[in-house]
């Protein structure tokens, strides 16, 4: 499967958090920085990740907005 994003972080699934339609995917990454991913509950269910799972996030992003008061 050919992907065009080209920031690939490699991590371990630290903490999941299942919603009934969205759930929140903590990723530690091996700066020991933590990712945080929104995706879909059936997504979690069909990659059957759990906590300790070694997953490579995928960043692709057409725009990044940084606010400051």
């Amino acid at each position: 499967m050919a992907i065009s994003a080209r920031n690939n972080i490699d991590g371990i699934v630290k903490n999941i958090e299942l919603g009934e339609v969205a759930s929140t995917v903590k990723i530690e990454t091996s700066g020991s920085s933590v990712l945080t991913s929104m995706i879909t509950k059936e997504a979690v269910e069909e990659l059957n990740l759990k906590e300790g799972d070694k997953v490579e996030a995928v960043i692709k992003a057409t725009e990044i907005l940084i606010l400051k008061e």
